[in-house]
């Protein structure tokens, strides 16, 4: 797996502020998946402290296999906060950018080019 500096993992939550406030987002590993195999995702974040890992090993496979940037900007806390829910999630998926689309365009651009 590629290492993904932290700005742009930070990056990522601050588009998925945007996108959950202005656009459509899927939280959880079931649901995330769904939007990544019928290629609705533009960005899929995943928790690093996901146990076991396992749950969440396909998600960067299918994301590779479907071009899709994918990201791991924190804990299930972190990112279930990011997602406007009071529990952890583990994973998340943007579907609709909203007022993020550039954000995330150029976040795809600079994950694209690692």
């Amino acid at each position: 797996m590629k290492e993904i500096p932290e700005e742009l993992n930070q990056r990522s939550l601050e588009a998925l502020e945007i996108a959950r406030d202005t656009g459509k987002i899927k939280r959880g590993i079931n649901e995330a998946t769904k939007a990544i195999e019928r290629g609705l995702a533009k960005l899929v974040l995943v928790a690093s402290d996901v146990e076991p890992p396992e749950i969440v090993a396909h998600i960067p496979l299918l994301c590779e296999e479907k071009k899709i940037p994918l990201t791991f900007p924190g804990n299930k806390k972190k990112l279930g906060k990011s997602a406007g829910i009071d529990v952890n999630t583990s994973c998340v998926a943007v579907l609709e950018p909203g007022d993020a689309k550039d954000l995330i365009k150029d976040l795809a651009d600079k994950l694209a080019s690692i």
